[in-house]
């Protein structure tokens, strides 16, 4: 075998020895595919989806239209609980959630207080709160 041989054979073999088909989003024959099923029907007519409930409309388009009020999920009583015993309140988002975690995790450690043992029960409840809001997905 020469060494072009053992060159194109090596080649080969990184795709184990199939053939391969170049992959883009720049395939001039999909543009034109995509093209034409956007246009329309092969009648030539072009055609639009009746989307009442807003099924096939884009998430930023929906998200443009509602209101600061309809995005927020309503909280229940045991999440606001849960921010309550964090010391937050109901509009914080999840990084604010978690800052405040570590923060009083940090400060309620028993390891923090030189072994002192007293702010094991209020640590528990701040462990608490935060697996509830984490089940709840505000975290």
């Amino acid at each position: 075998m020469s060494d072009n041989d053992v060159a194109a054979y090596q080649k080969d073999a990184t795709t184990g020895h199939r053939p391969t088909w170049s992959m883009g989003v720049n395939n001039p024959t999909t543009r034109e595919a995509m093209r034409a099923r956007r246009e329309g029907m092969p009648g030539g007519e072009a055609y639009e989806i009746d989307d009442s409930f807003g099924l096939f409309t884009s998430r930023t388009r929906q998200s443009r239209t509602m209101n600061d009020d309809d995005a927020r999920p309503r909280l229940s009583s045991t999440a606001i609980r849960a921010l309550d015993q964090l010391g937050l309140d109901a509009g914080v988002d999840a990084l604010t959630i978690k800052a405040r975690y570590k923060l009083l995790v940090k400060r309620f450690h028993p390891d923090a207080n030189g072994g002192d043992r007293s702010f094991e029960e209020r640590l528990q409840e701040i462990i608490s709160a935060y697996n509830t809001l984490k089940a709840i997905g505000l975290v």
